[in-house]
């Protein structure tokens, strides 16, 4: 492989010659060969998002030239779309700051630019990374500025939509399902009845408060701290360049975004960060009881519960024929379990703010992009591979609707809760149904029977 030769304040260092990073991203190739996670697309085109967004408020201020600044834009709006996403190779766990990441897009942003200049890549001429690319600019502040913009671009274009889609699927289901009456269950017993539709409704409220949540989090978010440069006091950066930075990411995103108003604490803590990584966590328990409540409802097909049909997409054993399990279901608790697990980094990352800089940066953005990446997909996955399909089993609800010693509960209000009590525990013990019971305990009649225990009249308004 053919390399070239560039240099930085630490001396010379060989790149590899069709590499568009430089001599500061290949240092940081060798000193964190740790792992193979690399920070996500999604960040990166973030990244090029905020220099594009940099070059434009730079030339409109009269301090980047006119045609620097188009070249830059022409590059860095490439980054934004992808093109180059192979040339960022840095592990995730570098310096806490991001600073080689940083750097690492200064450079292909630069020698991208040099090249659209008909420049000689590495030569750092007509385009600088450092007094271009960064100029007015900071690590310290276009990073978490890069967190909270990215945060909200996945929630408003990807993660909230999807859940949009399911939380209307689920409301259709109710809808669709609400006459049907089944078994109620509290602590895995029976219960008394409820309708399906009722069921699914819960699930569905559950999913809309989770959508608020997120939708909260993002007024926090929308706070970035462009401008803060090294420590918050926007030492380098000119009048005007906030305020410039802010609005063109507003416009680039049809989203309002506003300066910090302490960019103090935006570079040194990142709680809008640790609370959208929460409402993640919460969303992710509600998705783990709707999954639970599926896979325990479709269980069977003939010795569990059986009281819903799901799609059998694939076959569920290597050794059972014909055996088919509740695969999505399954793929939900998983990235719930997941997405606990990055937000118990997040949460303790964010902790960890030291004076005028929190140095967890990089861990925090992956694992909260994770987990609204794999959150969108499985709730798509589930929604299009299980929810689709799902229909009620009507034979065996009122199967067990027949059988169920709860039903006894609509007997309370005639004859007193010790009475129905007496007759719910001998007609377990002989094995008999409570209206037998009932009646040769003189507690009823067979005609008062069948007027107070209708399960009908016991789900209350449908």
């Amino acid at each position: 492989m053919t390399t070239r030769t560039e240099a930085d304040s630490m001396g010379e260092i060989q790149v590899a010659g069709n590499a568009y990073w430089g001599a500061q991203t290949q240092r940081a190739l060798g000193h964190f060969a740790i792992g193979t996670r690399h920070l996500p697309p999604h960040f990166i085109h973030t990244y090029g998002l905020i220099k594009k967004s940099a070059a434009q408020v730079n030339l409109d201020l009269g301090i980047l030239p006119r045609e620097k600044a188009k070249w830059i834009l022409e590059a860095a709006q490439e980054v934004v779309e992808g093109k180059w996403d192979h040339q960022f190779p840095l592990s995730v766990f570098i310096s806490g700051s991001g600073t080689q990441f940083n750097m690492n897009v200064n450079e292909v942003i630069a020698n991208r630019a040099i090249e659209l200049s008909g420049g000689i890549i590495g030569s750092k001429n007509p385009i600088h990374p450092n007094d271009d690319v960064n100029k007015a600019q900071s690590t310290n502040d276009t990073f978490p500025t890069a967190m909270n913009v990215a945060a909200v671009w996945y929630l408003k274009d990807t993660l909230l939509p999807e859940l949009a889609r399911l939380k209307l699927k689920l409301d259709g289901l109710a809808e669709t399902y609400m006459d049907v009456v089944k078994l109620g269950r509290t602590h895995l017993q029976d219960a008394v009845p409820i309708t399906l539709g009722q069921e699914i409704s819960g699930w569905g409220s559950q999913l809309g408060h989770g959508i608020t949540h997120l939708r909260q989090t993002m007024d926090h978010l929308s706070e970035l701290p462009i401008g803060g440069t090294a420590v918050g006091t926007g030492l380098n950066a000119p009048p005007g360049f906030s305020d410039g930075m802010v609005g063109g990411l507003s416009t680039s995103l049809g989203h309002t975004f506003r300066r910090a108003p302490n960019k103090f604490e935006g570079l040194a803590a990142n709680d809008a960060i640790a609370s959208t990584s929460g409402a993640l966590r919460t969303l992710a328990g509600s998705l783990m009881k709707i999954a639970n409540d599926v896979r325990w409802m479709a269980s069977g097909p003939r010795c569990g519960l059986g009281e819903i049909h799901i799609p059998e997409n694939e076959p569920g054993s290597s050794i059972m024929p014909g055996k088919v399990n509740p695969t999505q279901s399954e793929a939900v608790t998983q990235v719930a379990v997941r997405v606990y697990g990055n937000d118990a980094a997040i949460a303790f990352a964010a902790s960890q703010g030291n004076f005028e800089l929190n140095v967890y940066k990089p861990v925090m953005i992956d694992a909260l992009l994770d987990s609204m990446e794999i959150l969108a997909a499985v709730c798509k996955s589930f929604r299009v591979h299980c929810l689709d399909g799902l229909e009620p089993n009507i034979q065996r609800m009122g199967d067990l609707m027949k059988n169920s010693l709860a039903l006894v509960t609509a007997l309370n209000p005639h004859i007193g809760y010790d009475k129905a009590a007496e007759i719910a525990h001998q007609a377990y013990v002989d094995g008999t149904s409570l209206k037998e019971t009932a009646v040769a305990l003189g507690y009823t009649t067979a005609a008062q029977y069948d007027e107070w225990v209708v399960p009908e009249n016991m789900v209350g308004r449908k």
